[in-house]
């Protein structure tokens, strides 16, 4: 499919858009998976990534519903080492770049809900900053599921409006930001950041 979306679009960029799971064609990498139950699901991140006609890889991340029952901590030790050998496999053996194009967090009634997402999307944002600063394979990271106001209709558990979250905001603008100042140039002069990474 990839190769046809290229016959008719040679500069269309094309992506898998799984989970990034792995499977079981490499076994040492199965232990990133967030449970047994991930490999069963016959999706290979290297495998499917590396097709000669997929331009970047693209991987999610959702320690929460992933790992229900894991404290905070244990998500945290997860997630960073989920993103770091995803980084690591785009960077070494697919030589191309990954996106992180869902990272969600349930939107929980307690209290807590805010504070942890912000802590988890703080590891995947500093991580691909880490990368990309480093001119590697880090592209960026994008919120599952990111609305604006008024499309509460569409709305799942993941869901959140970015101005009805202030701290939220702020790090995705952060993260924009430095990103944006890694690669600066002079084709836009005037652009200025309304937050100083």
């Amino acid at each position: 499919m990839a190769a046809y979306v290229k016959s008719l679009d040679a500069k269309h960029l094309v992506t898998v858009g799984i989970e990034g799971f792995y499977g079981t064609g490499i076994a040492e990498r199965l232990g990133y998976n967030p449970g047994d139950w991930a490999a069963s699901f016959c999706s290979d991140f290297i495998q499917n990534s590396a097709v000669e006609n997929i331009d970047f890889a693209s991987v999610h991340a959702y320690p929460d519903s992933w790992l229900p029952k894991a404290s905070m901590e244990e998500k945290l030790r997860y997630l960073s080492s989920w993103v770091d050998s995803h980084l690591n496999d785009s960077e070494h053996i697919l030589k191309k770049p990954v996106l992180f194009s869902e990272v969600g967090y349930l939107q929980h009634v307690d209290g807590n809900s805010t504070v942890d997402r912000d802590i988890l999307l703080r590891v995947v944002y500093d991580k691909i900053y880490d990368s990309a600063r480093k001119l590697q394979a880090g592209g960026g990271a994008l919120i599952w599921q990111l609305m604006v106001e008024g499309t509460h209709m569409y709305h799942d558990d993941f869901s959140l409006v970015a101005r009805d979250h202030p701290s939220t905001y702020k790090l995705i603008t952060e993260q924009s930001c430095r990103l944006q100042m890694l690669y600066k140039n002079d084709r836009d002069p005037d652009w200025q950041c309304p937050i100083q990474p």
